[in-house]
C-alpha cells in the first residue's frame, strides 16, 4: 500500500503552491474507487451478480482481448476488475478559460505533465473550485466524465459509470483509455485526446466489422455523423470568437459581442439537444474543452490512412511525433490535415 500511495502522489501531485486538500481528495478518491474493485472473474462466478451486469462484464473482457490482439493496445491488468460506484461519474473535470481567450488554463502534474483541466472525485469540490475561478473572472465548465486513466501507473478498473453502455460506446471508451497508455505526451492534451479519439473510432469500426455487424456499424457511423454536426456548430462559434478576441475592439464592445454569439449558440436547436448532457451554458471554457478532444482528430485519421490502416506503422509515427517539440509536432500535424506532411518513419 505504501509503495502504491507513493506512486499515486507522484502521479497526482501538483507543482507550485497547492492546498493539501487537493492531494487528499485525489489520493482518497482514487483509493476509495480501487479498493472496491473485484476481479471480473469473481463477478462472473458470483450467483448474486445481475444477469445484465454479467453480460456486460463478459463483453468488456472480449473487447479487452480484441484491443490487445487486433488493435495493438496494451495487454495489462487494466479493465480486468470491476467497481460499483454510488455516483454518476468517476470524476468531474473543471475547464477554465479567460474572458477573452479560447485557450484552456493548464494544471501541471509531474507524471501527466500540464493538462487542460483539473479533476475532482466529488462534484461539490469541482463546483467550489470552478466558483473560485469564476470570481477571478474566468469562464468555467464542470464536466462529469465516466472514466479516467492513470496512464498505466495502476490497473484501471471497469466502473459502473459506463459498464451498462451500448456495445459500441463501451468499446469506444475502453479503446480510448487504453490508447492513452500506449502514447502520451506531457503538456499536450490536444495531441493526447485527439490521438485517443482516432484510435477509438478505428477500433470500434474494426470491432463491428470483425463481428459482421453491418447494421450496427451503420448506426454507429450515423451517430458519429450527428456528433460531427454538433462539433461543426461549436467550431463555427469558436472561430467567430477567436476572430473577435484577436481584434482591437474595446473590452465592453467585445464582451457584448461575445455574449451575443454565445446566446445564438445556446438557442440553436442542435445545441439544445445536447444541453442537458453538457449541463452548462456555452462559454469559452466549454468551447476550449471540446477543441481539446476534436481539433487534431482529422490529422490522426489521415495519418492512419497514409499508412494504409497499418496500426503498427501508425503507432510508430505517433511515437515519433511525440518525441518532437510541440511547435514541430503541431506543424507536422497541420501538414497531415492539409495533405502536405511527410512521414517521419
Amino acid at each position: 500500500m505504501r509503495r502504491s500511495l507513493a506512486a499515486l502522489l507522484a502521479s497526482l501531485s501538483l507543482t507550485g503552491c497547492e492546498t493539501l486538500s487537493y492531494y487528499a481528495q485525489a489520493v482518497g478518491g482514487h483509493f476509495e474507487l480501487t479498493a472496491s474493485a473485484r476481479p471480473v472473474s469473481e463477478w462472473l462466478s458470483d450467483a448474486q451478480t445481475p444477469p445484465a451486469l454479467r453480460e456486460q462484464l463478459a463483453l468488456a473482457q472480449r473487447l479487452r482481448a480484441f484491443a490487445a490482439s487486433d488493435l495493438g493496445l496494451p495487454d495489462n491488468g487494466s479493465y480486468r476488475r470491476f467497481a460499483g460506484l454510488t455516483r454518476p461519474f468517476a470524476v468531474w473535470n473543471v475547464f477554465a478559460a479567460r474572458e477573452f481567450s479560447l485557450e484552456p488554463e493548464q494544471s501541471c502534474f509531474p507524471v501527466a505533465g500540464c493538462v487542460a483541466y483539473r479533476g475532482f472525485f466529488a462534484h461539490t469540490d469541482a463546483a467550489a473550485h470552478a466558483a473560485g475561478l469564476q470570481r477571478q473572472g474566468f469562464d468555467t465548465a464542470v464536466l462529469g466524465v465516466p472514466a479516467y486513466s492513470t496512464l498505466g501507473v495502476f490497473d484501471d478498473p471497469l466502473l459502473s459509470t459506463f459498464i451498462a453502455w451500448p456495445e459500441a460506446d463501451l468499446a469506444r471508451l475502453l479503446f480510448h483509455e487504453l490508447a492513452h497508455q500506449l502514447v502520451y505526451v506531457k503538456g499536450d492534451s490536444t495531441f493526447n485526446e485527439s490521438f485517443a479519439v482516432a484510435v477509438e473510432r478505428e477500433g470500434v469500426r474494426r470491432w463491428l466489422v470483425a463481428g459482421g455487424r453491418d447494421a450496427e456499424l451503420r448506426r454507429h457511423l450515423e451517430s458519429r455523423q450527428r456528433a460531427q454536426v454538433f462539433a461543426q456548430l461549436l467550431g463555427a462559434t469558436r472561430a467567430q470568437l477567436a476572430s473577435l478576441y484577436a481584434s482591437k475592439v474595446e473590452p465592453e464592445a467585445m464582451r457584448e459581442r461575445k455574449h451575443a454569439a454565445l446566446a445564438v449558440l445556446a438557442a440553436h436547436p442542435i445545441y439544445q439537444r445536447h444541453a442537458s448532457r453538457l449541463g452548462t451554458m456555452p462559454n469559452n471554457a466549454l468551447l476550449a474543452s471540446h477543441a481539446v478532444y476534436s481539433r487534431r482528430v482529422p490529422a490522426f485519421e489521415r495519418m492512419l490512412a497514409a499508412f494504409g490502416g497499418d496500426l503498427e506503422k501508425f503507432y510508430a509515427e505517433v511515437r515519433a511525433l511525440a518525441a518532437l517539440d510541440k511547435p514541430e509536432r503541431d506543424r507536422r500535424l497541420s501538414g497531415y490535415e492539409t495533405g502536405m506532411s511527410t512521414t517521419l518513419r
